[in-house]
């Protein structure tokens, strides 16, 4: 495999896939490369359905190997909201600030031992002629009483670390790096990722 296809638009996610497949000396594209991919509404029900629908519409359309990613934020205190729906939680334009705000409402009054939360990342792959893979990741914390910091994005400033006594947007972006649901899930699937490009479609 020479190329490989992130469907997204974000700079910094193609970033941190572009460190992992280089490697490999495979080159990685986004979306940006190619204006007629097709933009897939997230009608699943979980991050890994949301993942796969991405993956697989960009790679039909594509016909190149495509890797997508779903992942947000789960709260036990809320049944699990917001979920597949952090980006839009306060409504559709995905205001970070906004969806924050929300949260915080919907958690006032709840103690802090029963403010458990995680951040999951769902990545699919999708090849041509190969079943689709998903890998998935988490990275546990606790939803912290107002935001903190000035680094990362989305729920960042209110995701609380006890282990390092600081939220996630508190942290060096390097150190970031190595402990976020997404870092977690790009290390699977960089210890996969032979079985999947041998088509076994191995998922987690």
């Amino acid at each position: 495999m020479k190329e490989i296809v992130i469907a997204t638009k974000n700079a910094g996610k193609v970033r941190e896939f572009a460190a992992l497949f280089a490697k490999r000396g495979v080159e990685v594209k986004s979306l940006l490369d190619f204006p007629d991919a097709p933009d897939v509404a997230e009608t699943g029900s979980t991050f890994a359905d949301n993942a796969v629908l991405k993956a697989e519409a960009a790679s039909r359309r594509l016909k190149r190997p495509v890797i997508a990613d779903d992942s947000g934020l789960v709260v036990d205190a809320l049944g699990g909201r917001p979920g597949v729906h952090s980006a839009r939680y306060a409504g559709e334009d995905k205001n970070d600030a906004r969806n924050i705000a929300k949260l915080l409402r919907e958690l006032d009054g709840v103690p802090m031992e029963q403010r458990t939360a995680r951040f999951h990342c769902a990545l699919a792959v999708a090849i041509p002629g190969r079943p689709t893979a998903v890998v998935e990741a988490t990275c546990d914390g606790y939803i912290a009483e107002a935001p903190r910091g000035e680094g990362g994005f989305g729920y960042d400033p209110v995701f609380y670390l006890p282990e390092r006594g600081k939220t996630m947007a508190e942290l060096a972006p390097e150190e970031k790096n190595q402990i976020s649901h997404r870092a977690k899930a790009l290390t699977k699937l960089d210890e996969q990722w032979e079985e999947i490009v041998g088509g076994k479609g191995r998922t987690e």
